[in-house]
């Protein structure tokens, strides 16, 4: 039988909420460093396939069709993680999965800070997305997988519908809506950091800072007595 999740719970809402911060730190070098791709929210990415698909100038195919696939890929890699740790300590998950994140970002980073300065060559640009969408989909996959209710780390859709639907003028009880307003702060305050970092230090610099972000956040939540609780992937 699973463990309960209550007392795993515990740590787990403040990583992810440092976790949504990095997520606008990755958007921000993607969509103002790598002609408008997501990397961590694919919804954009569908939209604008569909403009390219349409011929629609200034957008490509390519580039949203790699976006996607790494990220696909990421999240499949991260479900057969989850599945490995299982019943093992979460925080052993939890380390390994940054750890992952962490490489993929700052391996990006190394690809951006080789070009700083010059113009993006084909192989950096492509490879800064595959590596930033792989993370992107390990992560997302990652948090599916720990199940801690309205901390996606990178989708606000439904975040603020629940925030408006679920509040006392709607009727509701406003349930999580600490969380709710945390997580739309910090990927804002993410994004807002990501593009000063981009203007002003380059691609490089938002990448090597998100990896470190979710590397030390992650070891500090391990710390915690209840990161030692078995994982119920």
């Amino acid at each position: 039988m699973a463990p309960p999740s209550a007392p795993v719970a515990a740590p787990l809402p403040w990583l992810l909420m440092l976790l949504s911060v990095t997520t606008g730190l990755v958007d921000a070098t993607s969509v103002l460093g790598l002609d408008k791709v997501f990397t961590a929210n694919m919804t954009g990415n569908i939209v604008f396939l569909g403009f390219a698909a349409a011929g629609t100038a200034g957008f490509d195919v390519a580039p949203y069709l790699t976006a996607i696939g790494a990220f696909l890929i990421g999240a499949l890699i991260a479900g057969r993680t989850g599945k490995a740790h299982a019943g093992r300590p979460l925080r052993r998950w939890l380390l390994s999965a940054a750890a992952i994140e962490a490489g993929l970002l700052w391996l990006a980073a190394g690809l951006a800070w080789l070009r700083q300065g010059g113009e993006v060559s084909p192989a950096s640009f492509y490879g800064i997305i595959l590596l930033t969408a792989l993370a992107m989909g390990f992560r997302n996959a990652t948090i599916r997988q720990l199940k801690v209710p309205d901390l996606t780390t990178t989708v606000l859709t439904l975040t603020l519908t629940g925030l408006a639907a679920d509040s006392r003028l709607a009727g509701g009880a406003n349930t999580n809506w600490g969380r709710r307003i945390g997580s739309v702060v910090a990927i804002f305050v993410g994004a807002a950091m990501g593009a000063t970092l981009v203007r002003h230090n380059g691609l490089a610099a938002p990448l090597l800072l998100a990896g470190l972000l979710g590397l030390v956040g992650t070891a500090a939540c391990a710390l915690h007595p209840a990161a030692a609780t078995p994982a119920a992937a």
